[in-house]
């Protein structure tokens, strides 16, 4: 009796929903279970987002400048924004892009986290603004990465080549007929079509080739990209508006 007793007096203490009957549930399996399913229910919005942001199937679906530079591209990403400002006033600003440069155009909100000596500039600067076919300007790492200037057609399109060797600290690769095995090759397509007057339309194309084409990793360098530009649209859109 007092073990019956000690039992009963143990339920009367404890919280009602505690006492229901779990009909043989194994709870921590079912929210298990229900975390997996929301993931996968996000997968092919995350796989979407990892390579297309912005653009209509338009605009993926037809030629840019630099499509040809790498042959057999196993991802492309294209992102496209509306810009507030004719293709002349945006276009020095895209040029001036980059490493070294005039740096990232990061929105304020963003840059009130970054050291001022760091952040994208907000004029344009004209010592940037004289780039030429075959010129090499260094891109975000890893290792030491540059872009070679492949294309220019003034206030209309700006294309970018790159060869990283992994065992060169990503480099450009010493040979390139045939690419060692180690290399990604891609190109980067910046392009401005007019919408009317006061607006542009910028498309973003970028084309790799890479040895591990499935790698999990290219998911999340896909959602990465999407973070970044999309941040960089909005850093643009503010600096063109600058007067």
């Amino acid at each position: 009796m007092g073990a019956v007793f000690a039992i009963t007096a143990t339920k009367a203490s404890m919280p009602r929903w505690q006492t229901r009957p779990t009909m043989g549930i194994n709870w921590e399996r079912f929210g298990a279970a229900l975390a997996v399913g929301a993931v996968g229910g996000l997968a092919p919005g995350l796989t979407r987002l990892a390579s297309r942001s912005g653009v209509t199937d338009a605009e993926i679906a037809q030629a840019l400048p630099g499509d040809d530079l790498v042959a057999g591209a196993g991802h492309v990403i294209d992102r496209a924004a509306t810009i507030p400002a004719p293709g002349a006033t945006v276009w020095p600003w895209l040029v001036q892009l980059g490493r070294q440069r005039a740096g990232w155009y990061f929105p304020r909100w963003v840059e009130l986290a970054i050291p001022r000596r760091r952040r994208g500039l907000r004029r344009i600067e004209p010592a940037l603004l004289t780039l030429a076919p075959g010129q090499r300007v260094p891109d975000w790492g890893p290792g030491e990465p540059q872009f070679e200037v492949s294309m220019i057609q003034p206030e209309r399109a700006l294309v970018y080549l790159s060869l990283r060797q992994k065992s060169r600290n990503w480099t450009w690769p010493d040979r390139t007929d045939p690419l060692p095995a180690d290399v990604l090759a891609l190109s980067w397509a910046l392009v401005l079509t007019p919408v009317d007057q006061a607006h542009s339309r910028l498309q973003l194309r970028l084309r790799m080739r890479t040895a591990r084409e499935r790698s999990p990793l290219m998911l999340l360098g896909g959602l990465f990209d999407w973070v970044t530009v999309a941040l960089l649209f909005a850093g643009l859109r503010e600096r063109v508006g600058l007067r």
